[in-house]
């Protein structure tokens, strides 16, 4: 499958593109023209776009989409709404023009909160907003909210849905496994899950 990756060059993104290459399917990683591409696997084709101004036709050639971005936690209230939010729902909008089949969005528990509050409540609130905007698409679609993200390597098993406790951890590795099954075989399809490794 010829999958674009949003985020491909974040901590969780890389370890998605690798998980993709070991599948035999061929990620291509959506990169601002200034993105640091040296940490993506080799093989990594390299598709310009700036979530935050995306043009159209970003999504031709491809059978499926991961928005696996995000703003980062240094950055303020507006650009979590330009790249969390609105870059989700624009790349969205072009997924489903380019005739994509699947859209797989990496969320956060608690973004199934419509008013959420705290220190996060304009990111969740964003990807809240995003992951609604999928879901009204009309496209095929997975969404997954995983708990607080650690480093560590792959865990036995992963815990989805109503049982995972909301204050355990997931490593960025059973992530990046996780969105690639989404994409790649549909066992999720129609599914907005929470997540934690075992």
């Amino acid at each position: 499958m010829n999958i674009l990756v949003a985020g491909a060059t974040g901590k969780t993104g890389q370890q998605l593109v690798q998980n993709l290459i070991d599948q035999g399917h061929k990620p291509t990683a959506l990169v601002r023209e200034s993105s640091d591409t040296s940490a993506l696997p080799q093989g990594v084709d390299l598709r310009h776009g700036d979530l935050a101004d995306l043009q159209a036709g970003v999504c031709d050639g491809m059978d499926a989409v991961i928005f696996a971005a995000g703003s980062g936690g240094a950055t303020g209230p507006e650009m979590t709404k330009k790249v969390d939010r609105d870059g989700a729902k624009r790349l969205v909008d072009l997924a489903k023009e380019s005739g994509v089949k699947r859209f797989v969005m990496l969320s956060s528990i608690g973004a199934d909160q419509s008013n959420p509050t705290g220190d996060i409540a304009p990111y969740l609130n964003a990807k809240h907003e995003a992951d609604e905007h999928l879901k009204d698409s009309g496209m095929t679609y997975s969404i997954l909210r995983p708990v607080a993200l650690t480093n560590d390597g792959r865990s036995k098993d992963v815990i989805l849905g109503e049982d995972v406790d909301k204050s355990a951890k997931a490593s960025r590795a059973d992530v990046a496994f996780v969105l690639a099954e989404a994409a790649t075989t549909g066992r999720y399809d129609g599914m907005a899950q929470n997540m934690q490794s075992a």
